[in-house]
């Protein structure tokens, strides 16, 4: 256990320090989202929108919804790094010394889940000036929610490089054709229960729908939903096979 702790902060550190040399980076990385929270936002909130918020207002309901939009976005383009350097011969390199398959997998989601918090933050400190008010103790386990489900969604992205090599072009396919589909089908940018029946049908069987849901409720400090107790159960299971599946991918060689 020592040396895996030793090996996943090596890896962790190799990582971010990237990142934090060129901070600018994770600033543009979440300027979709940023656009989304600051002109769709305040649209809804001039057009006075009814959303169902239970008990919130309309900052409350949209807020998490782009948090989570900004999970998938991140976590599930996490590959892309790793894509280049197994094609750049760096990732064969780094596979030659003794350091744990594992911590590989660990150290680049630690990195991930970490860059998610710090933009979750910033967009959460930027809502609040437009109008926004939350439960603090809520608004903070929607963002452990969030990175338990990034912590899935990075470690999938990870497997989904590896199996792109060397074009990457399944890569992409993949990711694109997930993210909006589900952003739209989730109820992120507007409540699913507006449309016709057979949305909603789709959206429950949606996994990120439930994210989205238990997000929006702990946000007004509603712990005892049981949405919350739905979006756990997801980001759990996500969180735990993407890692399963990375780890084992990654002891079986690239």
């Amino acid at each position: 256990m020592p040396s895996l702790i030793r090996d996943i902060t090596t890896v962790f550190s190799r990582e971010i320090t990237p990142e934090i040399r060129s901070p600018l980076s994770i600033l543009f990385a979440m300027g979709q989202p940023l656009l989304f929270l600051v002109l769709f936002g305040s649209m809804l909130v001039g057009a006075g929108a009814d959303l169902g918020a239970r008990g919130g207002d309309v900052w409350q309901w949209f807020l998490p919804g782009i948090l989570v939009m900004m999970c998938l976005m991140g976590p599930l383009s996490a590959g892309h790094g790793m894509l280049s350097e197994l094609n750049g011969g760096q990732m064969e390199r780094f596979l030659a010394t003794p350091i744990s398959r594992t911590s590989i997998v660990l150290g680049r989601t630690a990195k991930d889940v970490i860059i998610l918090f710090a933009q979750a933050t910033l967009l959460t400190a930027i809502a609040i000036p437009l109008g926004m008010n939350f439960h603090l103790l809520g608004a903070l386990a929607a963002m452990a929610l969030l990175i338990v489900m990034a912590t899935g969604l990075s470690a999938f992205s990870y497997v989904l490089a590896i199996a792109s090599m060397p074009s990457g072009n399944l890569f992409w396919i993949v990711t694109q054709m997930l993210i909006f589909p589900t952003t739209l089908l989730s109820g992120i940018l507007l409540p699913v229960s507006s449309g016709p029946g057979w949305l909603s049908g789709i959206a429950a069987i949606n996994p990120i729908t439930y994210i989205v849901d238990a997000a929006r409720v702990l946000f007004i400090g509603d712990f005892l939903d049981t949405s919350v107790l739905h979006g756990t159960i997801v980001a759990v299971v996500v969180a735990a096979g993407g890692l399963v599946l990375s780890t084992r991918k990654m002891k079986r060689g690239i």
